[in-house]
This record gives C-alpha cells, structure tokens and sequence, in this order.
C-alpha cells in the first residue's frame, strides 16, 4: 500500500472512526482501524468495529499502490493529528515483508508504526434481507437531540440503554426513558418512498443502543445530506449515505409501553418563559448541587407567579420568583433539578408548558408550537 493524502482529511476521518474503537478489546485487532486503499477509485476507507458499534467512511487520495492493512487507532491518531499540515505519504513497504511496518512521511519528518494483518479484522456487518428505508436526516437529527439525553447509563437496565424507534407512515416516533422521566419525540417525514411503505406495512420498530445513536447524531451534523438510508435485520441496523457508514446491534427485550405512562387528562397547568425559567434553575442548581440535587416548585396561581426553592442544610437556601400563566389550584411540587435542566435545554421554543396532577404524579413538559415533543418527569416526594 501506498498514498498521499492530506494531514487535515486523515485526521479528521481518524477520529470520526475512533470512536467506535474498542477501550478493552477482546481481541488485539479490535484496537486498530482498517485501511483500505483503492487504485481504482483513488479513495481511502478506514473502519473500526468494537463488535458492537462500527463505523466506516472513505475519502478521495492520490493512491500509487492499493492495499489494506490495520494500524493501532490512538497511536495512529495521536501522531497524524500533531502532524504539520499537508500532505502525508503513507507507504506500507513491500508486499513481501509481513512485519506490517508502515512509514507517515511529511514536510517535517518520519514516523514508522507496525500494524497488524486485514485479514484478522472482522467484517462489518452487511444486512442482505432486511427492511431498507429513506429517512430526513432533518428529522432524524431533530428526533435524536430530543430523546437521547433521557436514556439511561446503567449497563443493567438493559433496553433502556437504548432508543426506541417506530417508522410509522406519517413519520417518526423516538422515545427514551431511564426508569425517572420519558422523552418522546415525533417527527413528520416530508415525502414516503415506496421501501417506507414497505416498512410501514409491517410495523416496524426497534431498539438501538444510545451510544451508537449518540455517534450517528454527530456524524449527522457534519454532513449535508438529506436523506440516508437505513436497514434493519433481527440483530443489527445499518445507517449509510455517501461515505459514511454507521452499524449498531440492536437491544434484545421488550421496550417498555411508554405511552401507557403519560396522564390523559391534567388539573393543573403552567406556561412559562423557557430561557428565564432555565437561567432561574442553573443558578439554584448551585445550591441543590451542594445537597440532593432537588427543587422545589410553587404555583401561585392567584398571583400568576412561579416559585423556585432550595433548602440544602448546613450550606445554605435559594429563592426565585418569576411570572408563569398558571391554571388551576396552587401546587408544591418537587423535581431533580437535572431532569428538568436537561428537558429545557432540547425544548428550543421561547414558551413552555407544564401539565400536572398532583405532588406525586408525573409532570409532562411540552414546546408551545415547533416539534412534537412529550417529556414526562417524575416528581420527587417532599418530606414535611
């Protein structure tokens, strides 16, 4: 193998692919990326798969020599990035030596790092027989900066590690929960594509693990592309467009029946100022950091005000007032300051609206007008 390619594309493709780098690989290779050299088409595609999470993407070199060989992922990534900018001459050697010795030559000097065999790499997964669609990437973005947050982190629960995702024949349904509070997000699809009507026929949904999503959504926003396609198997889901691929196993277990969660009807309602009520909730934040992390709301509907309160014992206490639109009777409520910082941040409206019942039944937070967003939080009981 032997190419040029510019310091600038290595790199920033280097780091695209690390991440789905394994951090305790099972196996050596699963340590390296894949690089793949075409004569041919003068493209370069580097890979790496941790068994679960793959990504894949290809960008244009002058290629003298075509060939593949993997070299370690951080290592390589750790020299190409200090490199001075221009152009890298990567040459492996000779296809006789096996000792998979490649030289990274530039305007300032020369590095030489040993890899390992292509053959040893897994491959990506290829789905043949599965459902394909055509999705925006609009809303696709849009579904997964609203619902990603809410998932959980803890490894033992499984599913809910994961986003649930329903292609339904006006769109998109996204939905995550951690056990505490439920985001979910519906998007309409500007146009259906005869494999979507496909898709639909038979109802499709699946379970895809958060961090693959997390990836897929800051590949998205780097690209400009309107459409992608996806296919789905009984294990795995592939996202491609021009490239760039994404591979992500799918979450086994049944999804929680989320929708059955969200009240039907409210007694108790509060519009308020999105950034005021959020500013509001970063400064008390300060203080409900310091105890359990929780804060009291006050409705006062006959004065039409909204109190904000802290109480952290042996540190100190907070207050804040401000208008809200308040219906129905007045209210002591209490939250996890975090969940409600983290809803208001993705509700990127100028109003919110809070529906609730009681002191200990969930409060569902939604946009007054743009995206069809239900975010549902339960409370935390205060003790008297």
């Amino acid at each position: 193998m032997k190419l040029v390619c510019s310091q600038s594309s290595l790199s920033t493709h280097l780091s695209l692919v690390n991440r789905a780098v394994s951090s305790r690989p099972s196996h050596p290779v699963l340590a390296n990326v894949l690089l793949v050299a075409d004569e041919a088409t003068q493209q370069v595609s580097l890979s790496a798969f941790d068994m679960s999470l793959g990504i894949q993407t290809s960008f244009p070199a002058r290629v003298e020599e075509g060939g593949k060989l993997t070299l370690p992922a951080k290592l390589l990534s750790d020299i190409v990035t200090r490199l001075p900018d221009g152009d890298i001459l990567l040459d492996e050697g000779s296809e006789q030596e096996t000792n998979y010795l490649t030289t990274l030559t530039c305007a300032s000097g020369r590095y030489q790092v040993r890899g390992m065999g292509a053959e040893e790499f897994p491959e990506l997964p290829q789905i043949e027989d599965g459902e394909a669609v055509d999705l925006s990437v609009d809303a696709l973005s849009k579904g997964l900066q609203g619902t990603l947050f809410a998932a959980s982190s803890d490894e033992t629960k499984q599913v809910l590690t994961g986003l649930h995702l329903i292609i339904q024949a006006d769109g998109l349904e996204f939905a995550a929960t951690d056990g505490h509070r439920l985001s979910v997000v519906q998007t309409a699809e500007e146009e259906e594509s005869p494999a979507k009507k496909d898709a639909d026929s038979s109802g499709l949904s699946v379970t895809i693990p958060a961090r693959a999503l997390q990836e897929l959504a800051k590949m998205l926003d780097r690209q400009a592309e309107t459409k992608i396609q996806v296919q789905f198997d009984e294990t795995q889901a592939v996202f491609q467009w021009p490239d760039h691929r994404l591979t992500s196993r799918l979450l086994d277990g049944q999804y929680p029946n989320y929708q059955q969660l969200v009240p039907r009807q409210f007694v108790r309602q509060l519009t308020v100022e999105r950034r005021l009520f959020l500013s509001a909730l970063e400064r008390i934040a300060v203080l409900a950091d310091q105890k359990n992390n929780i804060v009291k709301l006050s409705l006062n509907s006959t004065d039409q005000e909204l109190t904000l309160s802290v109480d952290a014992q042996d540190v100190g206490s907070g207050r804040e007032v401000f208008p809200a639109q308040i219906t129905g009777e007045d209210l002591d409520i209490a939250f996890n300051v975090k969940y409600l910082m983290d809803g208001l941040k993705v509700l990127n409206t100028a109003e919110v609206q809070i529906q609730m019942n009681t002191a200990t039944s969930p409060a569902v937070m939604s946009p007054v007008g743009g995206m069809k967003m239900t975010y549902l939080v339960m409370p935390v009981q205060i003790r008297s």
